[in-house]
């Protein structure tokens, strides 16, 4: 069997190389003294004292510096001359087949920056972007990547040149300003990232699981994903629709998707790796899996986990939810899900459901029970019935929304094509997005939940935009010119416990929300369980490595969050950020900030290109949206 090689290594050597040096930075990491080692669990200890509800508002597709890359002290667009930013300047094809350069470029309410078009995500248009030379990430082809995709022959077009220059474009407080209010008065992280390469899906698994299926590849070689990521296998690198409620799905009650999926999607195979629902059932787990309609083909890789937390997980078994727009009939203001022509479920996005891939979920009734629609929550949260005893939430949008909102642009294209409020561009508007994250805020911040609530808002994916700090290599993976992780998203830590204003530059990636509910609650991690370390003794024996499966192991230097608690606030010494701080008044989430001019000057805060009296050098041809409304050639 030929060797996969990386960069001139071959793969083998690649990933010892890559965790010898990840391994040495975590040595030498601050906190890894006797000090700061009993430090930290003293912090751990007062957050399992003090946190009883985790929220996870999970939105998608922004890279950091597309949203916080002028967000003061965080590391950023500026924080360094440009000659010494990745990836600064980049190389762009005019339409007349020369070669030009483009810069990062900020737009707000006068290039309608809230409803753009969607730039390439995909893993392979990732890589690309990322231009990893002998595994070294270079950031610079961002621009260059996301054009080439749209040339099929000759020259570029005036659309291929504008989606180029559209994936160096960043945002600021005047376009998300409800955003950068939070990270102002709480803890913003600036080195999380992807933990696989693009697109959506696999970070809708890995917040839940850690992984996206290197466990179940490594158990089940045939069941592979093929060479660039594509077809139905794992790891799981694409947007396939989950095997349950599509129309390979013969059960009695299937589960539901978006009426437009098929025909259209490929659906992806049924997952079986263990999930956080395995170990925040505890030593439920026996009982909670006993009615699957399938054991042996939804259990087959979680069997010695049941019988391992049968006996060593938590007591009592951890509430949890999956609260996404659309998975239900939802309430509808403003047709947010209507029963029309579409179907119901018109605003549900099949394949951002992460636990719906998981048979022993979607093919257990009990499990299923903890899937929900996203009105359930907000009605949850008025009427204060979540269960008394903590749990973990999670919050998704969708198509649509539910608040009945309109973007604020009044282009008639916009006003029917931009009414989601997940956040990702080509359906979503970026303001309706940060509104339904802030009605989700107030409603917690009003409730008896504040003050025992962590809330985390992060993204799934980096959207294919430019960022410029290199991902730190784990490893790649056999076949597959894959580097872990992909480009820094966003994550917020809302708590009344978080320290104000901090930026955390820990390094993390989806997983680090694993971690947290790991050490918040207690959980067996998932990196030690009894299926995953057979797993892991294959990848040892096959590759010479011991890491390949779950990245919530305790002993790895992924960051558990746990630092955007303040110990003060944690210990009563010092007092606790008040719910005011976290609430947007109603009548301004209602009236959109391109409509109202609630931005920057509104909130205090002068981005950090502003202070430093940058120029913003927008392209004289740019489009917010080539594909959706194209502008003439002749420009």
């Amino acid at each position: 069997m030929s060797v996969f090689r990386f960069g001139g290594r071959s793969i083998a050597a690649a990933i010892v190389a890559a965790l010898a040096v990840f391994s040495a930075s975590a040595a030498q990491a601050p906190g890894s003294s006797a000090s700061a080692a009993a430090a930290s669990d003293d912090r751990l200890a007062q957050v399992r004292r003090h946190i009883k509800y985790v929220f996870i508002i999970y939105q998608e597709n922004r890279s950091f510096d597309s949203y916080f890359g002028t967000f003061p002290g965080a590391d950023g667009l500026y924080s360094d001359a440009p000659a010494r930013i990745p990836g600064f300047s980049q190389p762009i094809l005019n339409i007349d087949g020369s070669t030009g350069a483009i810069e990062p470029f900020r737009i707000g309410p006068a290039q309608m920056a809230a409803d753009t078009d969607d730039v390439d995500h995909g893993h392979a248009g990732t890589v690309a972007k990322m231009d990893v030379v002998d595994g070294v990430p270079q950031m610079d082809h961002f621009a260059l990547a996301e054009e080439r995709k749209h040339v099929k022959s000759g020259n570029p077009s005036l659309a291929a040149k504008q989606f180029g220059e559209l994936a160096m474009a960043h945002e600021d407080c005047d376009t998300v300003p409800f955003l950068w209010r939070f990270a102002d008065k709480f803890s913003l992280y600036d080195h999380i990232f992807e933990a696989m390469t693009g697109p959506s899906t696999p970070g809708n698994l890995t917040i839940i699981a850690a992984q996206t299926g290197v466990t179940q590849w490594l158990l089940h070689p045939d069941q592979a994903s093929g060479l660039g990521g594509e077809g139905s296998g794992v790891p799981v690198f694409n947007d396939d629709d989950p095997y349950w409620g599509s129309p390979s799905d013969r059960s009695a009650n299937p589960m539901p998707v978006n009426p437009d999926d098929y025909p259209g999607y490929p659906v992806q195979r049924n997952l079986t790796f263990a999930s956080l629902p395995i170990t925040l059932a505890g030593r439920t787990i026996g009982s909670v899996t006993g009615a699957d309609a399938d054991p042996s083909g939804d259990l087959t890789d979680i069997r010695d986990d049941i019988s391992y937390l049968d006996g060593h997980g938590s007591a009592a078994a951890i509430p949890w939810g999956w609260y996404e727009e659309g998975y239900d009939s939802e309430p509808s203001p403003g047709g947010a899900d209507p029963t029309d022509a579409a179907g119901l479920h018109a605003s549900y996005i099949t394949h951002h459901n992460g636990p719906q891939y998981f048979g022993y979920i979607a093919n257990e009734p009990a499990m299923r029970q903890s899937l929900h629609g996203l009105g359930d929550l907000m009605t949850a949260l008025k009427q204060q019935t979540l269960s008394p005893i903590g749990g973990v939430y999670y919050v998704k949008g969708g198509y649509r929304n539910i608040l009945g909102l309109r973007p604020a642009d009044p282009d008639p294209v916009v006003q029917k094509s931009f009414l989601g409020d997940d956040d990702h561009p080509g359906y979503s508007d970026a303001q309706i997005s940060e509104a339904m994250v802030a009605t989700i805020v107030n409603r917690i911040a009003r409730s008896k939940y504040w003050d025992q609530s962590a809330i985390i808002i992060t993204w799934d994916d980096a959207e294919g935009d430019y960022d410029h700090v290199p991902p730190p290599i784990r490893y790649t993976l056999p076949g597959e010119a894959w580097v872990s992780d992909g480009p820094r998203v966003p994550l917020l830590l809302i708590s009344p416990y978080a320290r104000s204003g901090a930026i955390v530059h820990d390094v993390g990636d989806q997983a680090s929300v694993v971690k947290l509910v790991d050490e918040v609650f207690g959980l067996t991690p998932l990196a030690v369980l009894p299926d995953e370390s057979r797993a892991r003794s294959i990848g040892r024996a096959r590759f010479g490595i011991d890491s390949l499966g779950p990245l919530d192991d305790p002993n790895n230097a992924l960051s558990d969050l746990l630092s955007g608690f303040d110990a003060g606030r944690l210990s009563g010494t010092t007092p606790l950020i008040p719910a005011s701080d976290a609430i947007i008044p109603d009548a301004t989430i209602a009236t959109l900030p391109q409509a109202s001019g609630y931005g920057c000057r509104s909130i205090g805060i002068v981005p950090t290109d502003i202070q430093m009296g940058i120029a913003n050098p927008i392209p004289p041809d740019f489009n917010p949206r080539p594909k959706t409304e194209p502008t003439s050639p002749t420009l």
